[in-house]
């Protein structure tokens, strides 16, 4: 490997590991839901290229663990699957629940709701990442509340919550609306993210709602 691209590699996304010279790269499987054959799939890929481990990630994903760069590009192609956005200013993960779809406690269905914010926002460009969790009820399985857009389901509808984070500096999210329908709650995500995208400061969410108050954003998306 060149001595001067001990780095990820985003395009690919690879992200290097402790050893400074072998890779992990996470096939995208939305809310960590796939099928036998394609679990299948992983588990030989990786067992092909030599992977030291798989590793089941917070973000429910499988990381392949201590690939060579060399082996990288054929990997995916064996795999025919998209990268997960692990790295990277973006939209990193939507993190859901079994919820209404598998759980007995569910009272939303986060599923169905986590693959629409999926399908629309993973790996979008963002000042800086962004993580959205979709909790079907209060015990909030998804850490919703540490996300930067928290769903939380209710027997009234959905609670969003904003500004959450688990990083360096943690923060609990704030309360935005709640006893929201389906399609209300879609549109108020997609309105809180069009927010943080038009400001392009490069912060994290929650440290701009902090700073600007959480009556800035509720009369810039109008509630």
């Amino acid at each position: 490997m060149d001595e001067t691209r001990k780095s990820d590699i985003m395009e690919k996304g690879a992200i290097i590991q402790r050893d400074y010279m072998s890779f992990a790269v996470a096939p995208h499987l939305p809310g960590g839901i796939c099928d036998p054959p394609t679990l299948r799939k992983i588990a030989d890929v990786a067992e092909k290229y030599n992977a030291k481990a798989l590793k089941f990630t917070s973000a429910q994903r499988i990381a392949i663990v201590g690939i060579q760069e060399k082996d990288i590009d054929s990997l995916w192609a064996d795999l025919g699957m998209k990268p997960g956005a692990a790295i990277g200013l973006c939209v990193r993960s939507i993190k859901f629940c079994p919820g209404t779809t598998f759980c007995k406690r569910g009272k939303g269905d986060s599923v169905g709701i986590g693959m629409k914010l999926d399908k629309k926002y993973h790996g979008m460009p963002l000042p800086s990442k962004f993580k959205i969790g979709v909790s079907g009820c209060p015990n909030c399985c998804a850490e919703s509340w540490i996300k930067d857009i928290g769903l939380i389901g209710n027997p009234n509808g959905w609670r969003i919550v904003v500004g959450g984070n688990a990083g360096a500096s943690p923060q609990i999210a704030q309360l935005l609306v709640q006893d929201l329908d389906d399609q209300e709650a879609l549109r108020v995500c997609d309105s809180v993210i069009v927010y943080y995208k038009n400001l392009n400061i490069k912060k994290r969410f929650g440290r701009i709602i902090a700073e600007r108050g959480l009556d800035d954003l509720r009369k810039a998306i109008g509630i």
